[in-house]
């Protein structure tokens, strides 16, 4: 048998005594735990190998990536291939034990093992052959789209045998399986069976033990709350970087339930000329289907530039708060904001859920997606978004737990370049539950970092605390808890499940008031739009001071209030009655501050008075094979996702659930078909509005050609 120290060619005695205390150490481990080590060391070899090939293949010289977003890159990828090469080698653990097909102590079980992994490693090197095509071809890493491949079989193959060297590429993969075998079975050659190893049962036990525990860490992937996710490849907005420390194997799988989430291209073409009349394109045109709006302020080139702080407020339902007419009065700091600010009482979410309400104020796009949220989608991570049209703020997001739910930081750090996430771990306050730090906490720790910005600023800050288990904080900055005693009615007839829910929702609103009282103590604050609205409202019984169509048309978890409060930025306090949809949030606030922007999606101006007599606010609800709906004033239009089971209701009817469309079928009409066209035309853009794809295309008047 050849030394270890030959196998390198190395006659120094310090390599030497190297390969003899590694020789030694094997010694101890056990046989079916060494060679299942081993046969995941060559799957994870093979796998860096050829993401080192895959940089050096299609990396571009003239946009490089930075030298230490490429290390990370290989980091993440390298954890990305241990979970696949763990995946891989648990069959073995799982199996090996078993006497006869034991991979050392069987000879049956030897080959059946190495066959197994030359099996593996030809459908390893076969999937990254096609991946390597793939991306070739389209530039994107093989993922579940490419089943429509097979759909047209006879054409795919005949495409693939004209444009790639298919027999070469042939032989030169099974060269490189024979050549992983043969290494393969070079090093597990030497795993030598040892006879009464661990004799008693309590060493076994402790061995299955370390070895579960071992393999789940490394599928884990890392130490944190949540386990490694697709997303945290996308940290960088270079989108080389992502595509190079994603995992093509874990891609295709990641994406194989959003592919039948696609768009319909004559669909969308039919529903343009009326989108675009509805968006206001200045420019339409029904071949390259272009969306785009251009909206540019004549500032003075010496002007300060506005800050702008956007805080979403967790579950923070109208009908629960004052400004929804909530005689508990639990709101008294966000009412007085909302009375010397601008009001939006008729403002919709389009879906219940915080990762969907984060990805429609990021994208300006209703989250259509059917399997889980739009924000864990890889095939739909890049988005153009009009936070980057404050080009020269600072940008950051500020949650008191982990960035990492719903691959929220993924969206995030994909699509706003140089955004600074501040979570659990960034604070010195203290973790006060499962949320992470208190709300009042997250805004003290917020304003300390904004306060020190030298330049122009956008920040999102995410509450989270208005869950269960309610916790108040002991450091709570003299909030006061309410008994019912101290209360003239009862909060449960007024939208409150619990009175500890009830002094939640007013702790929240404690701390918005902590909060503004310590931006007026900042220079930033005169010159900063802050922007509060809720996340989503709460599908619940919503107390006699609210409409029945409320809570009867499911409306309570889609109703918030919108507040935006400027003290030096909004110099005439207003309430904007007209229905307004969060896809418009985005829009409006650049328009308040004068910020110039392209507009891509479904927003527009809340305060362009073109769009008045046309204001309409898309809704879906995911259960039961997805209902949407349109909001105006006055009426709700519902029907199924395909278009089935129109109905049109009255919102201030004493019977709201009633069905008028037999009274109003020109309305009803007109309606379906907004609603049908916003349905292909959302589908259309969530895949088209790729941020290296518009402002490039919008500037040289080639969009979408």
């Amino acid at each position: 048998m050849i030394h270890y120290a030959a196998l390198v060619g190395c006659s120094n005695p310090l390599f030497s005594d190297l390969f003899k205390s590694m020789k030694s150490l094997t010694k101890f481990l056990p046989r079916l735990q060494l060679y299942t080590i081993k046969a995941v060391l060559l799957f994870l070899l093979v796998q860096t190998i050829l993401r080192i090939v895959f940089w050096l293949r299609f990396k571009s010289p003239l946009d490089p990536v930075a030298g230490s977003d490429l290390v990370h890159a290989f980091y993440l990828g390298l954890k990305y291939d241990l979970q696949v090469s763990l995946g891989l080698g648990i069959p073995i653990l799982l199996l090996g034990w078993i006497r006869p097909i034991h991979p050392v102590y069987s000879e049956t079980g030897k080959r059946l093992w190495f066959v197994y992994t030359g099996i593996v490693m030809l459908g390893l090197l076969s999937v990254y052959a096609i991946d390597f095509g793939h991306y070739a071809y389209l530039e994107q890493r093989l993922n579940a789209t490419a089943l429509r491949f097979v759909e047209n079989l006879q054409i795919s193959a005949t495409m693939v045998w004209q444009t790639y060297p298919v027999i070469t590429g042939s032989l030169v993969l099974l060269l490189l399986v024979y050549t992983s075998l043969l290494l393969f079975r070079f090093v597990s050659g030497y795993i030598q069976p040892i006879p009464g190893q661990y004799p008693r049962w309590h060493q076994k036990t402790a061995v299955v033990f370390l070895t579960f525990f071992i393999v789940l860490f490394g599928l884990y992937g890392k130490i944190s709350w949540y386990p490694l996710r697709w997303s945290d490849a996308f940290f960088s907005t270079h989108a080389f970087t992502g595509q190079l420390a994603t995992n093509p194997i874990l891609y295709f799988f990641n994406t194989l339930k959003n592919r039948d989430e696609t768009f319909d291209i004559p669909a969308a073409r039919d529903s343009y000329p009326l989108i675009a009349s509805y968006l206001g394109v200045d420019k339409p045109d029904t071949d390259r289907l272009d969306y785009t709006r251009q909206f540019e302020y004549k500032n003075s080139p010496d002007r300060t530039e506005p800050n702008v702080v956007v805080v979403f407020l967790e579950s923070f339902a109208s009908y629960k708060s004052g400004l929804g007419g909530n005689p508990l009065n639990p709101t008294p700091h966000l009412d007085r904001l909302a009375a010397e600010g601008h009001f939006y009482p008729n403002f919709y979410v389009p879906s219940t859920g915080t990762a969907r309400s984060v990805w429609t104020f990021i994208t300006g796009l209703p989250d259509i997606e059917l399997n889980k949220t739009s924000s864990r989608n890889p095939l739909i991570v890049d988005q153009h978004t009009i936070v980057n049209a404050f080009e020269n703020h600072e940008k950051f997001y500020f949650l008191g737990g982990s960035a990492s739910w719903a691959n929220i930081r993924g969206m995030l750090s994909s699509n706003i370049p140089g955004l600074e996430i501040y979570e659990e771990g960034s604070y010195e306050s203290p973790r006060v539950d499962v949320w992470g730090i208190s709300d009042l906490s997250l805004f003290e720790e917020a304003h300390n970092v904004l306060k020190s910005v030298d330049g122009p600023f956008f920040a999102i800050i995410q509450t989270s605390g208005n869950h269960r288990p309610y916790t108040i904080p002991e450091d709570n900055k003299g909030f006061e808890v309410l008994t019912a005693d101290e209360l003239e009615f009862d909060v449960t007839e007024y939208g409150f499940l619990s009175l500890e829910e009830f002094n939640s929702f007013r702790f929240m609103d404690h701390s918005i008031g902590y909060f503004m009282k310590l931006a007026k103590q900042s220079p930033y604050f005169d010159n900063t739009l802050f922007v509060f609205f809720g996340d989503h409202g709460i599908q619940a019984g919503t107390g006699k001071h609210t409409p029945k169509s409320e809570e009867q048309l499911r409306l309570s978890g889609l109703r918030v209030p919108l507040v935006m409060y400027g003290q030096g930025i909004i110099t005439e306090p207003a309430v904007f009655d007209k229905v307004a949809s969060q896809v418009d949030l985005l829009p409006t606030i650049a328009s308040v501050t004068q910020t110039d922007y392209i507009d891509s999606t479904m927003g527009r101006n809340l305060l362009d008075k073109r769009f008045d007599d046309n204001r309409y606010a898309f809704t879906i609800e995911h259960g039961g094979g997805r209902a949407i709906g349109l909001l105006t004033d006055d009426y709700y239009f519902m029907m199924q996702f395909d278009g089935s089971n129109a109905t049109l209701h009255r919102l201030d009817s004493d019977n709201p659930r009633e069905d008028v469309s037999a009274r109003h079928p020109e309305l009803a009409q007109k309606l379906a078909e907004h609603l049908a066209a916003m349905r292909d035309t959302i589908q259309y853009m969530r895949e088209n509005n790729k941020p290296q794809d518009i402002i490039p295309a919008r500037k040289s008047g080639q969009l979408n050609e």
